[in-house]
């Protein structure tokens, strides 16, 4: 039988959730064919190693869309659309193929359960709380996922989380280093402070020097270059198919697709490992041979199989859950552990079967027979799936012919449009940091103001805006930056001279006073002088919320006070405003009033700590020794 192909798309709100959720991970477990992806050209190599354009875009638009989550209206997406960022995320990818290949020759390793169990705890990928093989199916292919691209990126992830993981737990944590964090955490400062406000007086602005200062900065008050736009959007999602759709036509690509709706028996498993090295020598195979000889002798002897586990099985993963495995399918473990599972009865305990990891004791808890959906079952997906393959072949051929027709007359869209029965549809006038509608998008603004399209005048290529949705611009009016006359900024450039006046003498000002305390004269002299009161603040931790974030971080970089004489600080706030300090008093944390489990707290995060930077450190090292090739121009 066919198998269903990967451009029979899965629609609707969960393919969507997953887009977000997984972007391009795992297949591969079901025997889904993959698909050929072909590489066009590398942004880097790695001692060899290619990173492709692809996984690079891949990358980047996952960061820009976190960011863009974070941050919601304030996320500026042309100042992301920055080199400086590109490198950052590119370096990231760098780093990470160091890693993996550090992995690689260390002999790291994933079993293949590892790597289910990982898409299995997906919840995109369940249904009523458990992993579903269908539904796995269709967001994949939904997605245009290649299986073994997918389970790849499962793997490289959680190589990558066990190698740092493990450099992180030979991070080596003292006594004395945990009290030493916690009296500098939980340190408190005394301290005295007046608020020194920006000046309000400034000298009045000659017309001169307005004059000078629009001469000598002109480029500050060009009017915006705009442009506006005649486009053509096209995108899948928004055309219109036929929704009938014959039954006898699913039924046909039910039988094509059968397979895919098969659930194979599965197996419900609970077992005890006792743990001997592959390599290891015949005494020490014989010693945990007889010992899980023992132990599978008494497991068939008592009926509390999880709590046998408990006390005397050696893998930490499953021993507190008393062994127990989950329902398995066929080809996620190993081969002579699923050879003796699939031969054993409900109820029964196995003997020792040898793996790479030991001699495990199997319990078959319970079986669930192959099922195979009905038609009637899923012939609401079929549905969906043959209207998702009819929009996507309509589009595929409508911007085919599109792409052809810009291409052949590259200076109009109404030709294009009109033979396609397509809509010009036009923006309003934005500049280089965009506009409303479809001129929000950083790369229509791109495309707007790239030398093709505004200086040559012609049509855009096809400038993706998501899955099967593109559209092509071209300009319709141009507006080019021009000065804008001295009259018109002239009130603009005499409030900015003020400030700058204004800002000049608040620090002037607080320089002066912050030179007299530092030569020690006191805070509440120098405060009484210019009429204001210190504030005292006592008992001041380092994370304070009813504070100035800069006047607390700079009060905890000052020095401790010796003989008590307070130290003098300057702290530059924010508006021109200033303040000064006196700190009288540094008072250490107590580690001894602290509990066993803060100090346990305490202790992870040093360990957390030194761990990060013993990944960073073990990176530049590899960096050191490895040979990278970088292209810039294909970011």
């Amino acid at each position: 039988m066919q198998q269903k192909t990967l451009h029979e798309k899965f629609s609707g709100p969960v393919a969507k959730v997953v887009l977000g959720i997984i972007g391009v991970v795992f297949g591969g477990f079901f025997g889904i064919p993959a698909y050929n992806s072909i590489t066009a050209s590398y942004v880097a190599k790695v001692d060899g190693h290619e990173i492709s354009q692809q996984d690079f875009r891949e990358r980047y638009d996952a960061t820009r869309s976190q960011m863009q989550r974070m941050m919601g209206p304030q996320f500026d997406a042309l100042a992301f659309d920055s080199p400086e960022r590109k490198r950052e995320v590119l370096d990231q990818l760098i780093n990470e193929q160091l890693l993996l290949d550090a992995d690689e020759k260390l002999g790291v390793a994933l079993p293949p359960k590892r790597v289910f169990d990982e898409i299995a705890g997906i919840p995109a990928f369940q249904v009523d709380g458990k992993f579903d093989k269908d539904q796995y199916r269709m967001l994949l292919a939904a997605q245009r996922q290649a299986p073994a691209q997918f389970e790849d990126r499962v793997r490289r992830d959680l190589e990558l989380r066990e190698l740092i993981g493990q450099l992180g737990q030979n991070a080596v944590v003292t006594e004395a280093d945990v009290d030493g964090y916690l009296r500098l955490r939980d340190q408190t400062r005394d301290f005295r402070w007046i608020r020194l406000e920006k000046p309000t007086q400034a000298a009045p602005i000659a017309d001169a020097d307005v004059e000078t200062y629009y001469k000598a900065h002109g480029d500050e008050f060009m009017t915006p270059e705009k442009v506006s736009l005649d486009y053509i959007d096209l995108d899948a999602a928004k055309m219109q198919v036929d929704a009938k759709v014959d039954d006898a036509v699913l039924k046909q690509r039910y039988e094509e697709q059968k397979s895919h709706f098969v659930s194979p028996e599965q197996r419900l498993a609970s077992h005890i490992l006792v743990k001997v090295d592959k390599n290891a020598d015949a005494a020490a195979q014989k010693a945990a041979l007889e010992k899980a000889q023992a132990i599978a002798k008494q497991a068939k002897s008592v009926k509390d199989f999880a709590a046998l586990a408990k006390t005397d099985s050696d893998d930490l993963g499953s021993k507190a859950q008393g062994g127990d495995l989950g329902w398995l399918d066929k080809g996620v473990t190993d081969p002579a552990f699923e050879a003796a599972l699939f031969a054993m009865n409900k109820g029964d305990i196995s003997d020792p079967v040898k793996s790479d990891e030991g001699y495990h004791i199997i319990q078959l808890r319970d079986v669930r027979p192959e099922k195979v959906r009905s038609f009637d079952e899923v012939k609401g997906d079929l549905a969906k799936q043959y209207l998702a393959g009819e929009r996507e072949r309509e589009y595929s051929d409508i911007s085919g012919k599109l792409t052809d027709a810009i291409y052949q007359d590259p200076t109009s869209l109404s030709l294009a449009a009109k033979a396609l029965g397509l809509t010009v549809q036009k923006t309003g006038l934005f500049a280089r940091t965009g506009g409303e509608g479809v001129a929000a998008n950083p790369a229509v603004v791109k495309a707007a103001f790239s030398n093709s399209v505004l200086v040559e005048g012609n049509t855009s290529d096809p400038v993706e805006l998501g899955s099967d949705h593109i559209v092509v611009v071209r300009v319709d009016q141009h507006e080019k930056s021009v000065p804008r006359p001295l009259d018109e900024v002239r009130e603009d450039i005499r409030k900015k001279l003020t400030e700058q006046q204004l800002a000049k003498q608040a620090q002037e000002r607080a320089d002066v006073l912050y030179a007299r305390l530092q030569k020690g004269e006191a805070l509440d002299k120098i405060a009484e002088e210019i009429k204001l009161k210190p504030t005292d603040e006592k008992d001041i931790g380092r994370n304070a919320a009813n504070l100035d974030r800069k006047l607390v971080d700079a009060v905890f970089k000052l020095a401790r006070p010796e003989a008590d004489k307070p130290v003098a600080g300057q702290v530059g706030l924010a508006n021109d405003v200033y303040a000064l300090v006196a700190l009288d008093a540094v008072k250490d944390g107590d580690p001894s009033k602290l509990d066993a489990k803060t100090r346990e707290a305490a202790r992870n995060q040093l360990r957390q700590g030194i761990g990060s930077e013993a990944v960073r450190g073990f990176v530049d090292s590899l960096r050191k020794n490895a040979k990278i090739e970088v292209a810039e121009d294909r970011m």
